[in-house]
């Protein structure tokens, strides 16, 4: 089965209580395709511009990320954003961003990518995640990430698009939002009715490192965050969920809630390694034993005694 993922790839500057990183490697694209490099092979689909640093391009050559839909851009300019944490390290504050690339034309979907399975639309426009689905051919699983921007100024088209995807990935605020309901269990229950009724009508409602709520059709469960004692920079770790999240899934073909639940497992186990170090350091030393032990380790955490 394949997984494609489209987002931003970008040029991050970040300050948390740890330190300061200048000019690093970001973007969703990027989190959610390393996360998921660790479960299957991830179709990757972005833009950047002609200015994107030769160097970078390293991170796209793990043997289980496709970069054919990589499109560099002559005159434009890469998507770049700085942001900066406070003590709490739960949310970012934007100090700047300059969006470039990414508010021109979407990048096209490759043709022989355009058979992908399993598909994740990273938190851009939703007109812009339409545009984009509309290249591919009869996916089986469509999920999608948003942003508090999209809720507030593009209401009307977010709702319409939730009805031609199979879930979405939000976190706590965002939830309470577009739902205007504080309790996060009725605004899940709100959100599963708004996403493609003859779907699986996934919810997953992020609350940093109170780990997540989910809803699997009329199935509802709560998953912790990994306990790390080490938390340096969470800057994609949201992505990194993601990508872990429909890696697995990818890997084990099929969508079953059982499944699901140990997907939400895997997706958490690659947040933990984002949120070790800055930039893609902490994805990048994830190899596979240390992933599987640590996803072991998780198991036995949520098991043990009940």
């Amino acid at each position: 089965m394949s997984l494609l993922v489209t987002g931003s790839i970008g040029i991050d500057s970040v300050s948390t209580p740890h330190g300061d990183v200048a000019e690093v490697l970001g973007g969703s694209a990027v989190y959610f395709s390393w996360a998921a490099a660790a479960f299957c092979t991830v179709r990757l689909v972005g833009v950047v511009g002609e200015d994107f640093p030769s160097k970078f391009t390293k991170a796209f050559k793990h043997p289980r990320i496709n970069p054919a839909g990589l499109e560099k851009r002559k005159g434009s300019k890469t998507f770049r954003w700085s942001g900066r944490y406070d003590a709490t390290m739960n949310e970012a504050t934007t100090t700047a961003v300059d969006l470039n690339v990414l508010a021109e034309r979407a990048p096209a979907v490759p043709k022989a990518f355009a058979d992908s399975k399993v598909v994740f639309l990273a938190a851009t426009h939703p007109g812009l995640q339409m545009e984009l689905l509309g290249q591919i051919k009869k996916p089986k699983l469509v999920i999608s990430d948003t942003r508090d921007l999209w809720i507030r100024n593009y209401r009307d088209e977010l709702i319409k698009s939730l009805k031609s995807i199979d879930g979405i990935v939000l976190n706590d605020a965002e939830a309470r939002l577009l739902t205007g309901e504080v309790n996060l269990v009725k605004a899940l229950a709100m959100i599963r009715k708004l996403v493609r009724k003859n779907g699986p009508q996934i919810v997953i409602v992020k609350k940093g490192e109170h780990g997540c709520l989910v809803a699997h059709g009329p199935d509802i469960f709560a998953m912790p965050a990994f306990p790390t004692h080490n938390v340096l920079d969470p800057t994609g770790a949201g992505d990194s969920f993601a990508g872990g999240l429909l890696g697995y899934l990818t890997g084990k073909g099929k969508f079953d809630v059982a499944t699901f639940k140990q997907a939400v497992a895997a997706g958490t186990v690659m947040a933990s390694f984002t949120i070790e170090s800055f930039s893609l350091k902490g994805l990048q030393s994830a190899h596979k034993g240390k992933v599987a032990a640590r996803l072991a380790n998780f198991r036995k955490m949520l098991t043990k005694g009940l």
